[in-house]
């Protein structure tokens, strides 16, 4: 479709600077310990356990034995299926990215690896052939959507490496560690076509080309979570497939002088614009490339005492609501369950207690000990290595009273440190050409009791528009589906000349406040010249927005001042409207003269967003009744005692 103009990069809209500071501080790392000095040599000495390493499979509680190998199981007869031509033309036929066409055989083969490994029977062998025999006759590993010019099928004679190809050759370097010796006993070409594809897909591209834009080693464009979540994949790879010295330690290299691509733009006080969700692949990542490192160092690459590298594993607390929610701003998912390895892991090797605590306090919370983990085969071996340590661990949940991250502009208070009782608010400020961008610039989120008042909705099912220039057609990526005004009948605009300025957060005992002036989101024709939005918490008492706004003209569209809320909204008399939510009342209070409300329910049928709002989300309008040039407006909060 012509007018389905694709631009496909997964967080496509990346991180536009924060920092124009050229850090570099991980290839001046790597040059002071000397990578090629310094490197194992071999992967079997980073420690990590084998197939034949049965005492540590045999260790394994016998219920999650039980879980791997019945998942195993279930694929013993899988009938290994073909990516079809089809199947990549879709996504510039109808826009659907067909996931499920790689996540099934991908799924097939981790399962059995995982349960070959628990059991060690060799039952589990042939099917795992099956699974590398088919990557091996595949085209291309990677997803429709991220495929390259021209659109729509994969070009064997143009191997490029995305997201789903670094996933890929991580999971297939894995098996042939593993299980190597075990594919000669059957037939010696198993193993060596294996590592033919691997290097052909995915390793001699990275060595290659600079050009891959996630890389961010042509300076075309900034970067995003795509950088430090593929290199740590090809770290992966190349430290297990490359036989050549040199060209490993060049790949090595390599991946340092891309990770600082990602590290030199982030910002200082280490927050994540992809939000919670997406720092799972972002910050997280970047851990997972760090640990790695070292390990693969002999523990002499060690970053752990820079600020910028604490800073950005402490982000993921400040981000938290209460479990499983968190502040979902951009495309961040409202309810995520972390990462609680990585998170246990990155707050020990900070030295940051309450991360540390944190990640333990999630792993309770995911039934740790009991349950099998998730993740590609060396996220799962990761897991399973630091079972005992976290399950023994001091677990603590992550309640802090307030958070301020000036260069992301985000901010966020509770009524009191430790307790989910009461008030919690978080806003932002930035510009509207942040990664995963939302015309969202002054927002916030409102929860009470630790439950979801006033949200945001996030966003519904990836498909081709959402990573096209159709993005903000999309009703949850517009200002007006956020807690935001509508000027003059006008919406933010997004682009990066679109941004919020003066953003402070000050907090004490007592209250703490927000505020950021948004006029600068909107474009000319919402005629306004200054809009102030504040947001304001009383302990223990109220939430209060506030918008002092001057306008340069006043026209026939309304202006309007929007919530968006997950509780039933009744309005119990003139001035008062009632927010009944999942355990609580409040009373949302606004001035009758000024301001006339309007309650629009929307019923989400979208399944991402049905996760989150499965009962459906209602729209609060307060209209501006006789709107001059210059206004006020206050909206209070109150529970119902």
């Amino acid at each position: 479709m012509k007018n389905l103009v694709i631009v496909f990069l997964l967080c496509t809209f990346a991180m536009s600077s924060f920092s124009q500071e050229k850090r570099d501080f991980l290839q001046k790392e790597a040059t002071e310990i000397g990578i090629a000095q310094t490197l194992v040599k071999d992967f079997a000495d980073l420690g990590f356990p084998t197939y034949q390493s049965r005492d540590f499979w045999n260790s394994i509680p016998n219920e999650m034995k039980a879980q791997y190998i019945q998942e195993g199981e279930e694929y013993l007869d899988y009938d290994w299926p073909t990516v079809k031509a089809s199947d990549y033309i879709e996504i510039i036929r109808s826009g659907d990215r067909r996931q499920g066409a790689y996540g099934a055989p991908r799924a097939a083969l981790m399962a059995s690896v995982m349960a070959e490994l628990v059991e060690g029977k060799g039952r589990f062998i042939d099917q795992i052939v099956n699974g590398v025999w088919y990557y091996s006759e595949q085209t291309w590993w990677g997803w429709s959507a991220h495929l390259p010019a021209p659109k729509g099928l994969p070009d064997i004679k143009n191997p490029s490496i995305d997201l789903g190809v670094g996933e890929i050759a991580n999971i297939l370097s894995w098996t042939w560690f593993l299980f190597k010796d075990e594919f000669d006993k059957i037939h010696p070409l198993i193993s060596t076509r294996l590592k033919d594809e691997i290097m052909y897909k995915a390793v001699i591209p990275y060595y290659e080309r600079d050009d891959f834009w996630w890389m961010g080693l042509d300076g075309s464009r900034n970067v995003n979570n795509w950088n430090p979540w593929t290199n740590h994949n090809m770290l992966t790879t190349i430290l297990i497939m490359e036989d050549d010295w040199d060209k490993k330690v060049a790949g090595v290299n390599k991946v340092v002088r891309s990770l600082d691509q990602f590290i030199n733009i982030y910002p200082a006080d280490g927050g994540c614009d992809e939000g919670p969700s997406y720092w799972g692949r972002a910050g997280a990542s970047m851990y997972q490339c760090l640990d790695l490192l070292k390990r693969a160092t002999n523990d002499s690459f060690d970053v752990y005492d820079n600020q910028l590298v604490q800073n950005m594993g402490s982000y993921i607390y400040k981000a938290y609501i209460n479990y499983p929610y968190f502040i979902n701003f951009a495309d961040a998912d409202a309810t995520t369950g972390g990462r609680p390895q990585i998170i246990y892991s990155y707050g020990k090797d900070i030295g940051d207690p309450v991360m540390q605590k944190f990640g333990a306090f999630l792993a309770q919370k995911q039934d740790w000990g009991t349950k099998a983990p998730g993740g590609k085969v060396d996220e799962q071996m990761m897991q399973l290595m630091h079972l005992n340590e976290i399950e023994n661990a001091t677990a603590e949940d992550a309640l802090i009273s307030d958070f301020w991250l000036p260069e992301l502009q985000a901010a966020g208070a509770r009524d009191k440190a430790g307790s989910i009782d009461g008030f919690f608010f978080a806003a932002k400020g930035g510009h509207n050409a942040e990664s995963h961008n939302h015309n969202d610039l002054g927002t916030c989120v409102m929860y009470f009791n630790g439950k979801p008042c006033l949200i945001d909705i996030g966003r519904e099912t990836y498909t081709a528009k959402t990573f096209s220039s159709r993005r903000y057609e999309i009703w949850t990526m517009q200002s007006g589906y956020h807690n935001l005004p509508q000027i003059n009948g006008v919406d933010q605009k997004e682009g990066r000349n679109y941004v919020a300025k003066n953003s402070t957060f000050n907090a004490d005992a007592k209250k703490a406040v927000f505020s950021t002036e948004i006029s600068g989101a909107y474009p000319e024709s919402a005629n306004v010249k200054k809009w102030v939005r504040s947001y304001q918490l009383d302990r223990s008492e109220k939430f209060t927005i506030h918008d002092n706004y001057e306008l340069s003209k006043v026209l026939e569209d309304p202006t309007t001042i929007n919530f968006i809320t997950y509780c039933k909204v009744t309005e119990v008399s003139p001035g008062v409207l009632q927010l009944k939510g999942d355990g609580f009342a409040l009373n949302l209070k606004y001035n009758k003269k000024i301001v006339s409300p309007k309650i629009e329910f929307n019923e989400v049928t979208d399944n991402g967003l049905k996760r989150y709002w499965p009962h459906g989300i209602t729209r609060i309008i307060l209209e501006v009744k006789n709107p001059e040039l210059k206004g006020k407006n206050e909206v209070v909060i109150t529970e119902i005692k």
